[in-house]
Parts: structure tokens; sequence; C-alpha cells
């Protein structure tokens, strides 16, 4: 995952082909009870699940569980640690049934006081994804195994329990210090079939866990009893490494790779549609990208039929901000390349082929092919509209911290990222990307129009009691923001292009929790 919450760089690696290894997952020994998982960045930034909003998800998963979990499948929140929910007909009452019998890692029970106690403090914190609570005016625990919510006005609880952040319920008796230094230091306080066992901090094999012996579910029939999650920034080595054997997952493939993974002995392939996509943001509070005709000049001159073709099935095209398989999802939002429409905004605007020429500012993902790419097209087509591209990858926190800045000069005129919802639906883009914020967070187009902020303040309460109506808003703000204020371009959504130890069985792919592998449901091969 980026290394930070739902935006960043997410390393591709080396396009190149790796050379083939001595022996192959085939030869290796079957049926290890390690599950090793190689991400291309460092695990773990922070272990308080109140607040960790970045890569730790794909360890967090497999140690804290929410109320409830997305299936892909049905498109609708299943059972996780509530067993069953319903809602008043306003939506603005909400009743959960929790299951029994269930263990935090510290010993200590899971009741609805628990539960209760753990919302509260990630609401108090109000850090990451906190905001997901944002509806919520009280909790009360009714009895051990019934938690009823209290709402300022309708939103879909269940599948805002469902979140791949902020949702954990945890136990916050796990010490009489403070909790967050407690986290910090390593230790965890979830439910989930999984415990931290090692963690250290900067090594390849940063993390492992174990399983925790307790576990509601149970460890009948085939499991992994451990997971190792090994930093292994080049895809070439992970690659390398997965036909050895040494490696069970690998999250992200190349192009050329992942078809050579499809023709392994022992190796798996999956290659699934996520809810991530790409953005390009533009500057609309300073520098040239301040003139709209400027924006849509860029909207316009993104090839983006070639760049989805040249990443060769890594991504599709985008219908904008929203993905397919999400309510908000507008098909209507396909953009196009026009060159001949480019070059007369930016003429308009006093650039283009035989005016001034238009300098701007650029920030990508160091190392991720896939931005390059789209920057490498991207600045040939403008240096033939007399625009000249200064492109910079840089690590995400450096990207961030200069879109950041408080010195508005410092700021880029275009800031590449992806984003993916905190849960299986559009609200994400557009709270944390496109409402007004200060300080700047996420909205890295720094667009501040009450309208629009009024707008996206009413969907929680649509979609949870008219989802035509919350389909119609979601299509007339991409409408606003993508046309009208043209704060952004969105060439493509990410493909899921995974590789596998054909010993691993089971796996499917959930993209409402990017990149994560729910390892207690995987069955190791004999």
């Amino acid at each position: 995952m980026s290394a930070s919450a739902c935006a960043g760089g997410q390393v591709r690696g080396s396009q190149s082909t790796a050379p083939q290894p001595s022996g192959s997952a085939a030869t290796q020994p079957a049926g290890d009870a390690t599950f090793v998982y190689a991400p291309h960045l460092e695990v773990v930034t922070d272990w308080d699940p109140a607040s960790s909003y970045s890569n730790e998800i794909i360890a967090m998963q497999n140690v804290y569980e929410s109320l409830t979990r997305y299936n892909p499948q049905t498109q609708k929140p299943e059972p996780r640690l509530a067993t069953a929910w319903e809602s008043t007909p306003d939506g603005k009452t909400w009743t959960f049934t929790l299951r029994s019998g269930v263990k935090f890692h510290t010993g200590n029970p899971l009741d609805a006081e628990a539960a209760k106690a753990a919302i509260e403090r990630t609401m108090k914190i109000n850090q990451g994804a906190g905001y997901i609570w944002g509806s919520v005016d009280t909790i009360e625990a009714k009895d051990p195994t019934t938690l009823v919510f209290t709402l300022k006005h309708a939103a879909p609880l269940d599948l805002i329990a469902s979140s791949g952040y902020a949702a954990y319920i945890y136990d916050v008796k796990a010490t009489d210090g403070d909790l967050k230094e407690w986290f910090a230091s390593g230790k965890d306080a979830g439910s989930g079939p999984y415990t931290i066992d090692t963690w250290e901090k900067g090594k390849e094999a940063e993390l492992t866990l174990k399983a925790f012996d307790e576990y509601w579910g149970g460890w009948n029939g085939p499991h992994y009893k451990k997971i190792t999650y090994r930093v292994t920034p080049e895809l070439t080595t992970a690659w390398q490494l997965l036909q050895r054997g040494e490696v069970t997952f690998v999250p992200r493939l190349n192009p050329q790779l992942f078809a050579q993974a499809g023709n392994t002995a022992g190796v798996k392939t999956s290659q699934a549609p996520s809810f991530q996509n790409l953005m390009l943001l533009f500057n609309t509070a300073d520098g040239p990208a301040k003139d709209v005709r400027v924006r849509q000049a860029l909207q316009k001159a993104i090839d983006y039929d070639g760049l989805v073709a040249a990443l060769k099935g890594a991504a599709v095209k985008a219908s904008g901000l929203v993905p397919q398989g999400l309510l908000g999802h507008d098909p209507a939002q396909q953009p196009k390349q026009d060159l001949a429409g480019a070059t007369e905004l930016l003429k308009r605007a006093g650039y283009g082929p035989g005016g001034k020429e238009l300098e701007l500012k650029l920030t990508y993902a160091q190392g991720d092919d896939d931005q390059k790419l789209l920057v490498t097209l991207l600045t040939s087509t403008l240096k033939s509209l007399n625009v000249t591209l200064d492109a910079k990858p840089l690590a995400w926190e450096t990207q961030w911290d200069q879109g950041k800045s408080k010195d508005a000069s410092k700021r880029q005129d275009i800031f590449v990222m992806y984003w993916w919802p905190d849960y299986a639906d559009p609200y994400s883009w557009f709270v944390n990307i496109f409402r007004s914020a200060d300080p700047i967070s996420f909205n890295l187009s720094y667009l501040k129009d009450k309208d629009i902020d009024k707008a996206i303040d009413g969907l929680p309460e649509l979609t949870a009691t008219d989802r035509e109506a919350a389909q119609k808003a979601y299509a007339d703000l991409q409408t606003k923001i993508i046309g009208t204020q043209a704060a952004v371009a969105v060439p493509y959504v990410q493909n899921y292009q995974r590789a596998f130890s054909a010993n691993a069985g089971g796996y499917v792919d959930n993209p409402a929790y990017p990149n994560v592998v729910f390892v207690y449901d995987l069955q190791p091969a004999a």
C-alpha cells in the first residue's frame, strides 16, 4: 500500500524481466505453516488502531477486527464481530448484536462495553479515518451483546463499520499507562486470528504475526500459524524469492513479470478490479493552473487510451472519480484526449504554440513505474503544446509535505497520487480531497467551493435514505469538480495483479481492503 493512508505512491519497481533463479516454487516444500508476504514498502508507521491510516493495514486486518466486513461478491457488509444488525426506517438508530465468547489478545473479554469504549476513543482522537464515525451522536451498551448507535443524521453504519481504517474494535484497558505509547512499542489489543510476535522496524523481515490460540473462529483444519512481512522493494527480487519458495505472496508485478508468472510452475496469479484510481490534482488556488482554462487544457492533453494500453492490463480507463462497482460510478464521465481543444484553451489563456511558454511543476511517486509512464507521455505531449513540465519523483512523505506547505509558492501545480476509499463507498474521495480544508491534508487541489462542500456534507444521509438521489448527487458533484472546476484528471483505475504460491489455496482479492491478505481464510497445502 501507499506510504500514507489512502493516498500516495505504490512502488511498481523495475520493468525489466528478472533472470530465472535455480529451482522454482513447484520444487519447494509445500504446506509451510508460515505465510510470507513481500510488500514493497515498510509495513508499520502507526500501531494505534484508532489513528492507523497507512501501509500497516496489510497486517492490522489480520490482528484487529471490525463489526462487519465488506463482501465484494454480494457488495454488502457481512458479519465479523457483529452477527446481526438492523436500523430504524429513518436510518438514525442502528442496533448491532455482538458475537459471544470473543477474547482480546490481552485476555479480556470483548463485549458491548468494550466495543463502545474503543469506538468512542477513536472518535475522540479523531485522526486518520476517524471521521467515519462523524454521524454518531451516542453509543449505548444495552447489554453484553447489544450495541445501539443513535446518529445525528442517517448514515449507512453497517457499511461504515466495515471500514479498513478506524473501525477496529480493541481493548482500551490493555494497559494502565498511556495506551498510545503502549501500542507504539509494538503491542496489540485486537481480537483477530493473529497477534504480534516480533517487530523490528527498518529490518527486511520487519514483522511476524503468530496465531492467537484463543481466537473465536478456532484453528481446526489447515491454517497458516505465522505471517512474516518481508520488505522487498525491488520487484525482480520479490519475483525471484517467490519462484524459490522463500515468499508466498507478491502484491504487485509489472506487466512483463506478471505474464511470466502466469506460465511458471508452482505459481498462481490473480487479476482483479480495484477501487484504486490515479489522480492528477491541479492547483486551483495559485500559479498558472489557477486559470481554469489551463486546467481544462491539461485534462484534454492526457492520452488516456494510450496510457491504459501501455499498462497492458494493469489498469482500466477511469470514468470520473468513482470506480465501477461503487455507488456514484458514472459511465458518462469517461475522458478523451483532445489536443485541438487543449491548444485552443491554452491560446485563450495566453500560452500554447506561438504564445508564451508555460512552465508547470509536477510531483509523483518515486519508484512507481506506472506514474513514471504517465509523466513521460504527458511531458512529451505538452512539449508539443509549448508547455514545459518540471516533473520530480519524490518519496510520498516529501511529496505530501510539499503539497501541504504553508508557503503557497512551494506547492506543486500538479500533484499525482492514488486514492481508494476507507470503506466501500465513494464518500472518501469527496470529503477528503475536494471538501474545503484548513489546514491542508489531502485537499491538494486546494479547491474551495461552498456549494460543493454543502453537497458533500449531505452524501452520507442520502446514501442511507435514498440511493437513487445519492447516485445523482455523486454524478452532479463529479460534473462540477471535473468539468466546471477542472480540479482533477483521473486517467485510470488499477487492476490488482498478484502472484502467489500455488500452495496457498483460497485467495480472493477484496478491493475494500487494498493489498490485504486475510491469511486465516487461506488453506496451506499439506
